[in-house]
């Protein structure tokens, strides 16, 4: 018996050998996911649940003398790689928004790649374009992303820059002051402190402005500790409060995944999930775009699910007449004021046709 998860193959020298092959038990559905032959010869893949262990397995029974070759081909994806954080067989896409929640940049990445890995192919492309542009630019980032040679990059693009610090012992010394709890009994809200100061690490050719945020709260014996790196000249609360909207990224990444469905990347090669992505990606901004610029103002905090099943994937009976088509929609999913409303500002987004100097009539 062959036991398969994912994509656990097994596979040895091909020898002549005698190999009995069985169908899969009654009941037991044939599982169109995986392909097993042994010498050539094709087995039954079924699909079953084990007592032992959680979740789907796929089994194959066959009996062999001698050596054998077994052979698996999947239907699903096997480009992909485990990823220890996640505990599974995945990919580890690179996503870049702006703050309107656009996707910039979408790049698919292997399950074990660093958070931060190939971040010039993401990164360069994007300043690339702004570059022209008389506006301020700034950038927030995870620890991951504590990159020197990225720091330098941005601060000689002129970047403003907030990124995430991982807490180390030399950093916690700086704040020793702030890490004794405060007298007097707990309040119900979290005590917050701030404390900013100069740090430069063995890889940084010049110090860099920390700011650390300490909070005490109720009921707990440690406090939580953050460190930010940053060139803002801003307040220390002002600073954190700005890298904190970095948390409504994750937000749109889950919304990608909710409506979007960009995470069903089924493909056979790596090139071709790469290719789906993209497409996920331009279907996410379609979409984004037309909250931002053509929803009402009492409906844009709708979310990209709630805007699809309301108003995208809803139910009309077409009524053709000679003159003009009607489209009868339920009300129950959008008002006719408010449908009207969205019509009439996609019309305004409308390009005017380029007119023609000197046209015939």
């Amino acid at each position: 018996m062959i036991w398969l998860g994912l994509v656990q193959v097994f596979t040895s020298s091909l020898v002549r050998a005698d190999v009995t092959t069985y169908p899969a038990p009654a009941g037991e559905a044939i599982s169109g996911d995986y392909a097993v032959t042994v010498n050539g010869k094709p087995v039954d893949v079924y699909a079953a649940q084990s007592e032992f262990f959680e979740g789907d397995y796929y089994f194959a029974t066959f009996d062999f003398s001698g050596k054998v070759a077994v052979r698996v081909t999947s239907s699903q994806s096997l480009a992909t790689a485990y990823n220890g954080h996640f505990e599974c067989m995945c990919y580890h896409p690179l996503f870049l928004f702006n703050q309107f929640g656009d996707l910039e940049w979408a790049m698919l990445r292997r399950g074990n790649h660093h958070s931060a890995k190939f971040w010039r192919r993401v990164l360069l492309p994007v300043i690339e374009r702004y570059r022209c542009l008389a506006i301020l630019k700034f950038f927030r980032g995870d620890a991951a992303f504590a990159d020197p040679k990225l720091m330098t990059l941005l601060e000689a693009e002129d970047y403003r820059y907030a990124i995430r610090l991982k807490a180390k012992a030399v950093l916690e010394r700086e704040i020793e002051h702030l890490l004794k709890r405060p007298v007097g009994r707990p309040s119900r809200r979290p005590k917050v402190f701030y404390h900013s100061f100069q740090y430069q690490a063995k890889s940084w050719h010049h110090p860099r402005r920390l700011i650390a945020k300490v909070e005490w709260h109720r009921g707990e014996l440690f406090p939580r500790v953050g460190f930010i790196v940053t060139n803002l000249a801003w307040r220390s609360k002002r600073v954190v409060r700005f890298y904190n909207g970095r948390g409504t990224a994750e937000q749109w990444i889950k919304e990608g995944k909710n409506a979007v469905k960009r995470t069903k990347l089924s493909c056979r090669t790596f090139r071709d999930n790469q290719a789906r992505l993209q497409l996920f990606a331009l279907a996410y901004n379609l979409a984004n775009f037309l909250r931002r610029l053509a929803v009402p103002r009492n409906a844009r905090h709708w979310t990209l699910t709630t805007l699809r099943e309301k108003l995208i994937k809803i139910g009309a009976k077409v009524t053709r007449h000679s003159k003009y088509v009607t489209f009868q929609l339920a009300e129950v999913a959008v008002p006719r004021a408010l449908f009207a409303a969205i019509l009439e500002r996609v019309k305004r987004l409308a390009m005017p046709l380029p007119s023609v100097a000197g046209a015939y009539a």
